[in-house]
């Protein structure tokens, strides 16, 4: 309700100064706030995160120390049992080892391999000898000696090596922080000592089962420790810039280090183990391993043997699973950014827990444990003993509280010692603390490598808390050298929106419009809590934007820029309440261009282009905004004398971003791009109808910018419309996305990154063989198909041959128009099907290539898209084999007629294919899909059936279908905002032959079509003036057809007729006489403009402010060829920092301040600048003057604080407004120049006066230039001659439109038709080997060759019966049925990864550097980069 009484409260400030107060608002153009749910969302996860990395490390770290517990020499077990529970602990250490062994041989295998360097391994392979033979000591040889509370402390001491180092590095940024390792080395020492004395005073208080040898294994301890201690080498050295060449290198054969490493490491457990236990203490009974049911062995040994199996292997398996499990939810804590709530607060307090948690279970399982009259705890553990030959008690409780009783509690003498155990505890967990301080302090950019959080891939099972906090990245210290104490912030880059655009509708413009502005507003209001370091430029590039009026022969832009222009304004007043304020016109060797500065100051191009000048088309747009951003920005930011001198900064603010001025924003964005490299310039291609929201584009980013390899990255599309096709494409796109698209991301790269909505790599376009092999003009037939068809996909081709990787984002959703027609949707896949196939195909056949050169492809990979590509061929029989089986189900007819009947109405429709035309063709398949969906509902229905008749689902046929069902139900399921989709799953499922079988053998049969076929238009090439039309009509009359058309000119022309017959002496009236002058005026400024057509402005920048005086007035006054004031100042304060930003801009009161004699000449125009003038014009009139004053006011004082003199500026400004104009001119009518000067003369010195009475002087400068900007019009404009010549160059190279002769057509057309015969006689094939191999099959029966499957009832019984199916259709069954699993996995895989981007992105930890407040009072020019650097008016 209120938002509804807000809407109308600015709908009555409309209403007062216009009748027209009505107007669009987009959806999605209200300011996006923050999501309530999502944020409780998001502490739930991090708690539950929270939760799991806690529970999962107690229980690894109580599993081993109930392992080492039960293998101890003093427990009650026997000493096979012991020997076995020893096997355990060998093998919790060597699970960590053997896995990362698995993931490493799979990188070198499939992923890359680099030959490592011998020196450096070997390092490193000492290394971790060293450490595993440390671990292995600890774990096997010393904790089975001590008692469980000694073994949960002593570990602490593993942080001795990281804290000497942090010592000798001083790693700590700040110096007072030393303290920390300092204290961590000597409560370690402190703690190390403890346990001697403790053991001492256990051994001379005879605590029973402690020998005089435990001094020895008390000294193994510490040295054990210490090798353990080496486990962390690499990153206090790594923080340190110490032996960064050495460890450079090892990151590059990291992978091929762990292989061999971890094979090492497993071979010195395995050592110690048979040392130690083998040779030295020779325990161990080979046979004793055998754990079969002896013939001479009693039940209670039996079911103690089975109890043994099962608590051993239980144990380890907790150990193993949860050590991995603790690890990898660290992980997910350090990536969702809840680093101190979830990572480091439960790791921190995993020993403690466990304590806490081992107390609690020996207080409750106390009274189990002993008799009712024991009194003390020497009672207590001496009754132990008896119970330990009993059955009664828990194994694990028994010989757990067995193990405390040989701490100082037993002691016969005294017990005070037991505080030595306790103070020991503290101080190896306190030193734990402080040695990993830095971890409490650890900042995670939104979106982090694993590499970049921990130093070493693998965890130490056996420690895996303090492996956790000792792992944890430490950040690099500040160099000499390094503005920022870390070396790793997120660097500036800059990204261009480029958007297509062919003949889209008003609507579809309305979103891709609107989406830009979106983010403008998200990337410039500086209360928007989530800042992000980047720039942007939006550019629209129009296809087809001109048309030729037949009766004058003018070039005039058509109605698809005019819809274009209306929108803009539209959404800019939707954005802003008023009109769009600086608009620059520009005529460029393509046609045209249109620039505007968005509300926020980023900047909107939109590229008119020429048809007649330039190649149309996507394709060719596209190399178009590539070369021109890429190859020309590039160029003149890497030459910056290239970029022209500013000589008229006094024009009125350009960019105004928190109220500050800003120069000529597209020169600030190019200044900026020197600091930028190619690797941070971003292309967001976008289509005209394409709807986002600015979190969609800055999750792609995140990805760009953390994967250097990472070429590309697209979205989830969602189809938009309404009716059955658009239902169809819904669950198409959400199965090809939630599956295909994982699968390919998760296994290799995506194929194709579509053009709608996908981010692009600068420097990964401009690599060899990408960009300048996709300026290729197709002469080929196959290179039509490739190139011109599926533009993107061969793009994305390109990059993937380079050695590029292609991403997709499941959480960035942008939304598109789908054909929402039959007709319009097959045209669509006709151009999909062959160039997808084609493209597919060529990097199959360079894939030996592909994988040398790309990381992310491996032969594996080339192995599944061969499986894919083989699975789409075989489609259309796959298909007609099930359309034969739902004759079969639904007709009862046989196996082989069935086949026979089903085979048909393809070969029908393609013999209609080759001889009819398309859209009869189109016609017959629509009325041909329709039929096959009755079947295939039938057939949906009959299996059903026939599932109930045969009284169980568990057959091939049966399960597919369940497994199918569940499958894309768990899938919908995972993906709750689109679980909707699942509703159309029916609808897919019966338009299955239309989609696979029809569609398949249209698009193959028409291959030789290369046009586009969506979005055609069939007006004329030539379309006539319809602007000043008052009457347009066609009448009929018997059998005359008659046209009436009457225009402004004729009706003016007759009234004056009229007014002369009536009275002669009459004056005509006002408005014919102005018309007449204005005619006049146009007429005298056309001749002026044929004889002195010079160059004019040579010095004039990119979109050089140039002024023409009669562009800037009304066409109705009669002032607007008088002379034009004269720059009075020059340009020569702007270095002067101290000074407010009002004093730097010189402004001497004019509309046209600024600008030099030579800037105010008059250009030369084209006939179709000044209808495009006009447009904007409108912004002069009364009612949209006096809004576009009250907002410009507020807009530019909105930072300052001055809230009450806002209001009353806005109040008695729009009371001049009124007094100066109310009784002048109507709502609708434009002021003349006269009428302007009056009155910004008139609004100066009302605004000078009242910001006096407020003693605010220092804003007068600043409301004059809001008043200036309010009043000003749009300009024409020139470009400069560099990128003039630079445009010519490129059409003349590239872009210049291409003209066939007749022969070369035929040419093409006749070898389009041969490849078409050839890739259909390849189809047919294969599909009819494949079909006649069933129907032989089937023709032989199924008697004589079948599988026989056992029929099963649902509850698991047999039933007796066999099912006979042919192996053909089983081996295809299965195969798909494996496909799809693989992608389901796949998809769990990147849903979880997907969620972990998501939550950190909405997180309030990011690492992401907030914009500073600079001086509200100064003008300044500042690169917002990481490295510092700023800007100054020198460089400019």
């Amino acid at each position: 309700m209120e938002e509804l009484k807000f809407r109308g409260r600015k709908r009555e400030g409309r209403h007062r100064d216009t009748w027209d107060p009505f107007q669009l608002n987009p959806i999605g153009a209200e300011k996006e706030e923050k999501r309530r749910c999502f944020e409780l969302f998001q502490h739930l996860v991090a708690g539950l995160v929270g939760i799991m990395v806690l529970s999962s490390a107690v229980i690894s770290k109580g599993s081993l120390l109930v392992l080492a517990t039960l293998s101890s020499p003093t427990s009650t077990r026997t000493p096979k049992e012991r020997q076995y529970y020893v096997l355990m602990l060998v093998c919790s250490l060597v699970v960590p080892n053997l896995l990362v062994f698995l993931k490493s041989l799979w990188k070198c295998a499939f992923k890359n391999f680099v030959p490592p360097n011998m020196r450096t391994m070997g390092i490193v392979c000492v290394i971790e000898c060293l450490v595993s033979l440390g671990t292995s000591i600890l774990v096997l040889v010393v904790m089975p000696q001590f008692d469980v509370l000694t073994n949960l402390f002593i570990s602490g001491g593993v942080c001795m090596l990281s804290s000497v180092l942090q010592i000798a590095f001083r790693l700590q940024r700040e110096n007072w922080k030393i303290i920390f390792p300092i204290c961590s080395l000597m409560l370690v020492l402190t703690g190390y000592f403890l346990l001697g004395a403790d053991y001492y005073v256990r051994v001379t208080s005879y605590v029973s089962g402690q020998e005089k040898d435990c001094y020895w294994y008390v000294g193994i301890a510490v040295f054990a420790s210490f090798l353990v201690s080496l486990t962390w080498w690499e990153n206090p050295v790594q923080a340190s810039n110490n032996m960064q060449e050495m460890l450079t290198e090892l990151d590059t054969f990291r992978d091929f280090v762990f292989v061999i490493s971890s094979l090492l490491r497993i071979v010195v457990i395995v050592a110690v183990y048979l040392i130690y236990h083998v040779l030295i203490q020779e325990n161990i009974v080979w046979s004793d391993f055998d754990f079969t049911p002896k013939a001479d062995e009693d039940e209670n040994t039996i079911a103690r043997h089975r109890e043994t199996l099962d608590i051993g292997l239980t144990v380890l398996f907790l150990q193993a699973f949860f050590s991995a499990a603790c690890h990898w939810f660290g992980v997910v804590a350090c990536k969702i950014h809840s680093v101190r709530m979830s990572f480091a607060f439960p790791v921190c307090f995993t020993g403690p827990a466990v304590l806490i948690l081992g107390m609690i279970l020996f207080l409750t399982q106390s009274e189990d444990l002993a008799p009712a009259d024991t009194t003390s705890i020497i009672d207590f553990c001496s009754s132990l003993v008896d119970l330990s030959t009993k059955n009664t008690t828990a194994v694990v409780m028994l010989e757990i509280t067995k193990s405390i009783c040989r701490t100082s509690l037993s002691s016969h003498y005294w017990t005070w010692p037991f505080s030595l155990l306790a103070l020991e505890g503290i101080c190896m967990w306190l030193g734990l603390i402080t040695c990993t301080y830095y971890v409490w302090n650890f900042r995670v950019q939104r979106i982090e490598r694993t590499t970049e959080l921990f130093v070493r891939r693998l965890y130490e099972s056996a420690f895996i808390d303090l492996s956790m906090l000792l792992n944890t990245k430490m950040k690099v210290v500040r160099t000499r050298n390094q503005e920022s104490s870390v070396v790793d912030d997120v660097e500036n880059c800059v990204i261009y929106l480029c958007a297509t655009m062919w003949h889209e509708t008003y609507d579809e413009m309305l979103k891709i419009l609107t989406s830009m502005f979106r983010l403008d507003r998200y990337r410039g209001d500086p209360k928007e809590e989530h800042k992000d370091v980047f720039d942007f430029e939006c550019h629209i590039f129009v296809d087809d934007a001109f048309m030729i009026v037949k009766e004058k022969g003018k070039k005039l832009i058509n109605e698809y820029v005019t819809d274009l222009i209306h929108v803009v304004i539209e959404v800019y007043r939707v954005f802003t309440n008023k009109e769009p304020d600086d608009v620059s016109i520009i005529e460029t060797p393509y046609g045209g261009r249109l620039m505007f500065v968005m509300p926020e100051g980023n900047m909107l191009y939109v590229h008119l282009k020429d048809k007649q000048l330039i190649r149309n088309k996507k394709r060719w747009s596209q190399i178009m905004y590539l070369y021109y951003l890429l190859g020309w920005k590039g160029y003149i930011v890497k030459n910056p004398q290239k970029i022209t001198r500013q000589n008229n900064p006094c024009r009125a603010s350009l960019i105004s971003l928190d109220g500050e001025s800003f120069l000529l924003p597209q020169h600030d964005n190019d200044s900026k791009r020197k600091h930028i490299s190619d690797d941070n310039t971003y292309i967001m291609a976008l289509d005209g109808d394409t709807d986002f929201q600015p979190a969609a584009l800055i999750l792609l980013v995140d990805r760009l910018r953390k994967y250097g390899n990472v070429g590309a990255a697209c979205g989830r599309i969602h189809p938009t419309g309404m009716g059955p096709m658009v239902w169809y494409q819904k669950f198409e796109y959400a199965v090809g996305h939630w599956l295909q698209k994982t699968a390919e991301h998760v296994f290799g790269s995506v194929l194709c990154s579509p053009g709608c909505f996908s981010l692009f790599r600068g420097s990964a376009l401009m690599d060899d063989n990408v960009l300048k092999r996709y300026t290729t003009t197709a002469t080929r037939a196959s290179e039509y198909v490739q190139y011109d068809q599926g533009e993107d996909r061969w793009l994305c081709t390109l990059l993937l041959q380079q050695g590029w990787r292609v991403e997709y984002n499941a959480a960035s959703d942008a939304y598109t128009n789908s054909p929402q027609e039959f007709k319009e949707f097959y045209n669509q896949r006709r151009r999909w099907g062959p160039s997808t196939l084609a493209n597919t195909l060529d990097l199959l056949h360079s894939g030996n290539e592909t994988v040398k050169r790309n990381s992310s492809i491996s032969r594996l990979y080339i192995f599944y898209q061969i499986f894919t590509v083989s699975s789409s061929i075989l489609g259309p029989a796959s298909v007609s084999l099930m359309i034969a089986g739902a004759f079969q189900f639904v007709f009862d007819i046989e196996g082989t007629l069935s086949i026979i009947i089903a085979v048909i109405p393809p070969i029908f429709y393609m013999f209609i294919c080759f001889l009819a035309k398309p859209n009869a063709q189109i016609i017959i398949a629509a009325i041909m899909s329709v039929l096959y969906a009755f079947l295939m509902l039938a057939s949906f229905f009959a299996i059903i059936g026939d599932m109930a008749m045969q009284g169980t689902f568990i057959t091939p046929t049966g399960l597919f279908l369940v497994s199918m069902a569940v499958m894309y139900l768990v899938t919908a399921i995972l993906h709750p905002q689109e679980f909707s989709m699942i509703i159309y799953g029916l609808m897919y499922f019966i338009c299955i032959p239309s989609g696979y079988l029809l569609l398949t053998i249209y698009s193959l049969v028409n291959m030789h079509i290369v046009t586009w076929g969506t979005r055609e238009t069939n007006k004329e090439k030539e379309e006539k003036m319809t602007q000043n039309v008052l009457c347009d009509r066609n009448c009929k009359l018997c059998c005359w057809d008659m046209k009436l058309q009457v225009t402004q000119e004729t009706d003016n022309l007759m009234l004056q007729q009229l007014q002369q017959a009536v009275n002669p002496n009459t004056q005509v009236t006002e408005q014919v006489v102005k018309e007449q002058q204005a005619n006049t005026k146009k007429e005298i400024n056309n001749a002026l403009n044929e004889e002195n057509n010079k160059e004019i402005l040579p010095e004039s920048s990119d979109s050089k402010w140039a002024k023409k005086d009669s562009d800037s007035k009304s066409d109705t006054s009669d002032d607007s060829l008088d002379s034009l004031p004269k720059k009075e100042s020059a340009y020569s304060s702007i270095e002067d920092d101290n000074r407010d930003d009002d004093d730097n801009m010189l402004y001497d009161g004019s509309l046209y301040s600024g600008f030099t004699e030579e800037e105010r000449e008059i250009l030369p125009q084209s006939d179709w600048v000044q209808p495009v003038k006009e447009e904007f014009l409108k912004k002069l009139t009364y009612a949209n003057m006096k809004r576009n004053l009250q907002e410009q006011i507020r807009y530019t004082l909105r930072n300052k604080n001055q809230e009450d003199v806002c209001e009353e500026l806005v109040m008695m400004l729009t009371d001049t407004v009124n007094g100066e104009l109310k009784d002048k001119v109507g709502p609708e009518d434009v002021l003349s120049d006269s009428q302007l000067e009056e009155l910004q003369y008139a609004l100066n010195e009302a605004a000078r006066r009242i910001l006096k009475t407020n003693r605010m002087e220092r804003l007068e400068r600043r409301v004059k230039r809001a008043i200036e900007k309010t009043l000003i019009a749009p300009q024409v404009v020139k470009l400069t001659e560099d990128e003039h010549d630079f445009w010519k160059k490129l059409l003349e190279r590239y872009l210049a439109p291409i003209v066939d002769d007749k022969a070369h057509k035929e040419e093409v057309t006749r070898e389009l038709k041969s490849l078409r015969n050839k890739a259909v006689f390849l189809y047919f094939i294969v599909n009819v080997l494949w079909i006649v191999a069933t129907f032989f099959l089937q023709a032989i029966g199924n008697d004589v060759i079948s599988i026989k499957i056992e029929k099963i009832w649902p509850n698991g019984t047999s039933s007796g019966e066999y099912l006979k199916v042919e192996p053909l259709s089983l081996m295809f069954l299965l195969s798909f049925a494996v496909l799809l699993v693989v992608q389901f996995l796949a998809m769990l895989y990147h849903r979880v990864y997907t969620l972990i981007h998501v939550v950190s992105y909405r997180s309030t930890e990011k690492d992401y550097i907030p914009r500073s407040e600079e001086d509200e009072e100064g003008l300044i020019l500042e690169n917002q980069i990481a490295n510092g650097l700023v800007i100054t008016s020198d460089d400019l």
